[in-house]
């Protein structure tokens, strides 16, 4: 693909930008640690929210969403709930709320405030840091893959090389100039640079959303829709199996669409679902991982805020995306090209979307729309840069290394490991196969491993820091070895079958093993964060000391606020959807539904939210 002169102008103009506002406002992250990593607890709710859904943005997922919506239709809205899409909700409702309380860095140094000082809370400490960086890593590898691949189909050099004897190809170096202009401002400024920058990102991301909206239904009408999916792809419902077969297409093209289906183990639909919904109620009470969405809500002025800031994400970010996922999918379905899109007998389907890109938007709109993704992809890639190197400096070096280190040495410290987390995360990337193989890990395997621990932190007294521990280290282990041990299994099914029970088991025999945490730190923990669970004999002792101490008897409300923030969050989906695809009448109702959950939560839910 050959771009016009004026399409490069505008995305060599917008990295000059970047470039240029990341180390502008670099020095006020030099001050310290607070600084540098959360921008000094000192920036709107606002700006935060609008940075993390810029986090969220990410143009490797938006690959993977515009394929899966190409295949199976308004059925996939649901297989994103596999992240799950419901964390934002719950942080939105009453987790982000319990986590700013605890006024700390990083979501190992929280644990401190759960479990004290003792040898339990080290140990928990040291299993949530190893956890956060092989996530950070595994994204960095993830977005590695997804960058480059899309680069080397709208770029016009050839840039592969041998170095060493080692073949590097066009696609791993493409990624390679990107990831490296993105982390030069990264770790330069900070929380301060990431922030500002993803804000501007976030607004050439959505005019780039926009357009491509306008120019999909402008070229495909919801005749030309019909003509090609099958019956049902336009359809939430769904039965015991998705019923979704493809046969307008010629044979090859439908077998492999069908073949995907198959493959992907999404056939029995219900059980599936089952799963997703289990697994996204356990995940999202068990709070976020420890990366860039935890930061951003440690980094809110007050617990208040980060409530603000959670919701935010989710308003601003669906809309546009799911613009552009549509658009593009629409585009590949009525325009299918196999001879672009067939490699090996097979679809790529990550090829959709620089298909689409290629050969349907003119010069000058395309140079605006490139550079809207490729801010999508720097967003994210800054966005875990700037959080995994953070458990270097603060919960290894600082904690146990150098207790007594000055700002200085801290701050060139975050530097290095910064570029050291990338190298990895690139290293890593280079033995990629597939982008949707790489976030199935993620989300089904290693964030499956995260939840029975942190599920019962919040809920549960008895549970200590060896509980934390073991849960941890289990699920980490299950999550890592599943693949390898079970190459078969799907990694969806894996979860309720090998990850789950394997990091409960360690998370209960390391609890029950060992004595419970000292008593003044439950009482503490209890006093200032208040979650509901099984907290009686807690609850007790502080009422005896404190009779107008209250308990927290959200539990049913708060659960009703999350499902109708569910309902909310998915017609945010569903109405770009509806739109580009003609279907005005569903658009029509969910924009109903959209109006009535957003009252619903204004009266209990924002109208309760405490200050403190």
């Amino acid at each position: 693909m050959n771009l016009k002169f004026i399409d490069i102008a505008i995305i060599f103009g917008y990295l000059v930008l970047t470039i240029f506002l990341g180390f502008w406002i670099s020095k006020r992250a030099s001050k310290n640690l607070d600084s540098y990593f959360l921008g000094g607890k000192s920036m709107p709710w606002y700006l935060l929210g609008l940075s993390n859904a810029s986090g969220m943005f990410d143009i490797t997922g938006t690959m993977w969403t515009a394929a899966i919506l190409f295949v199976y239709g308004l059925k996939s809205t649901f297989i994103p709930w596999l992240w799950p899409v419901w964390n934002q909700v719950f942080l939105m409702i009453f987790l982000a709320v319990w986590m700013r309380r605890s006024n700390v860095l990083t979501g190992a140094e929280w644990l401190k405030t759960r479990f004290g000082h003792g040898m339990g809370s080290k140990l928990s400490h040291i299993s949530v840091v190893v956890f956060a960086l092989v996530a950070v890593i595994g994204f960095i590898a993830y977005a590695f893959e997804g960058i480059g691949k899309f680069a080397v189909m709208f770029l016009p050099w050839d840039l592969s090389t041998n170095l060493s004897g080692m073949e590097i190809s066009s696609e791993h170096m493409y990624a390679l100039v990107i990831m490296s202009i993105t982390t030069l401002y990264v770790v330069k400024g900070g929380m301060y640079s990431v922030v500002i920058t993803e804000v501007l990102q976030f607004l050439v991301m959505t005019v780039a959303c926009i357009v491509i909206g306008v120019i999909a239904m402008n070229l495909v009408s919801g005749e030309q829709i019909d003509a090609v999916v099958p019956e049902g792809w336009k359809s939430l419902l769904f039965g015991w199996k998705l019923d979704l077969e493809w046969t307008k297409f010629p044979e090859q093209v439908s077998a492999a669409l069908n073949n995907k289906i198959a493959t992907d183990g999404f056939e029995m639909f219900t059980i599936f679902m089952m799963i997703v919904i289990f697994r996204g109620i356990l995940v999202s009470i068990a709070g976020p991982v420890p990366g860039y969405d935890m930061q951003r809500v440690l980094a809110a002025k007050t617990p208040k805020e980060s409530a603000m800031m959670s919701g935010l994400v989710s308003l601003v970010l669906f809309i546009p995306r799911y613009l552009m996922i549509a658009g593009l999918a629409v585009i590949a379905l009525v325009y299918f090209n196999p001879d672009t899109l067939f490699s090996g007998g097979q679809i790529d389907f990550e090829k959709i979307l620089p298909f689409a890109l290629s050969n349907f938007i003119p010069s000058g709109v395309l140079g605006i729309i490139l550079a809207g993704l490729i801010a999508a992809f720097m967003s994210t890639f800054a966005a875990n840069v700037n959080a995994g190197p953070a458990y270097i400096v603060n919960d290894i070096y600082k904690k146990f290394i150098n207790p007594d280190a000055d700002n200085k040495t801290l701050i060139r410290l975050s530097y290095l490991a910064s570029i050291l987390v990338v190298i990895i995360g690139i290293s890593v990337g280079f033995f990629v196969m597939s982008i949707n193989e790489l976030l199935q890990w993620i989300t089904a395997a290693l964030f499956g491993g995260y939840a029975a621990a942190n599920f019962l932190k919040w809920t549960w007294w008895r549970f200590n820091g060896y509980g934390y521990f073991w849960g941890m280290i289990a699920g980490l282990a299950a999550s890592l070895s599943v693949p390898k041990l079970f190459p078969e299994m799907s990694i969806i099914y894996a979860f309720p079958l090998v990850i789950l029970p394997v990091s409960a088991l360690g998370s209960l025999l390391g609890t029950l093993l060992t004595r419970p945490d000292e008593e003044q730190v439950l009482v503490s923990f209890y006093k200032s964060v208040r979650p509901w669970g099984f907290w009686d004999p807690i609850y007790r002792k502080i009422k005896a000391d404190d009779p107008s101490f209250e308990r927290n008897t959200a539990f049913g409300r708060d659960m009703f606020n999350c499902l109708i923030a569910v309902i909310w969050q998915m017609v945010l989906i569903l109405i770009p959807i509806y739109l580009v695809i003609r279907a005005y009448s569903s658009m029509t109702i969910s924009i109903i539904i959209l109006f009535i959950t957003m009252f619903i939560l204004k009266r209990t839910w924002y109208d309760k939210l405490e200050e403190n």
